[in-house]
């Protein structure tokens, strides 16, 4: 089975100077329920389906598979998926002997840019960059699936 483990964090400073790659990712919700996700999502001249199992009490790891799929396909299932598609666009940042992923997000969740860590265990140490902000790992608001729901825009302003 493969796992994830991962730790998400906002993004308070300048991490552009040190970006090796981005790419546009549009993707959607064929189900978003708390203890499972089905994921379609078009990333640069690719697509895949991604699954995800709940994740645990901390936010920090969860079952996930990922297959890679026709883009014309995934075309057509973006179109049934739940409400609310993601724009974003993911830039990789290397720093310390790991990659981070900075999304910055378009459309309504327009203004959030939060950055995630893959790690290969839940105590693994890792070193934090200058431009990394409050840990929201667990936070349920800030999963891709929730923001497809309750986009960033309808927050409410105390809460950004």
């Amino acid at each position: 089975m493969a796992i994830e483990i991962e730790r998400k964090f906002l993004v308070s400073g300048n991490f552009r100077d040190a970006v090796i790659r981005a790419e546009r990712i549009v993707q959607g919700y064929l189900c978003a329920a708390p203890d499972k996700t089905v994921r379609v999502r078009i990333r640069a001249e690719k697509a895949f389906l991604t699954i995800k199992g709940a994740s645990d009490k901390a936010g920090l790891v969860r079952s996930e598979f990922e297959y890679e799929i026709p883009v014309a396909d995934a075309e057509v299932l973006l179109t049934l998926c739940e409400s609310g598609v993601i724009d974003k666009v993911r830039h990789l940042v290397p720093f310390e002997g790991h990659t981070w992923e900075v999304d910055v997000f378009h459309g309504c969740n327009e203004g959030l840019v939060v950055a995630e860590i893959e790690l290969t265990s839940e105590d693994e140490s890792f070193e934090r960059p200058d431009w990394l902000g409050e840990e929201v790992t667990g936070e349920n608001r800030y999963y891709n699936s929730m923001l497809s729901q309750h986009p960033y825009a309808t927050w409410l302003p105390v809460e950004k």
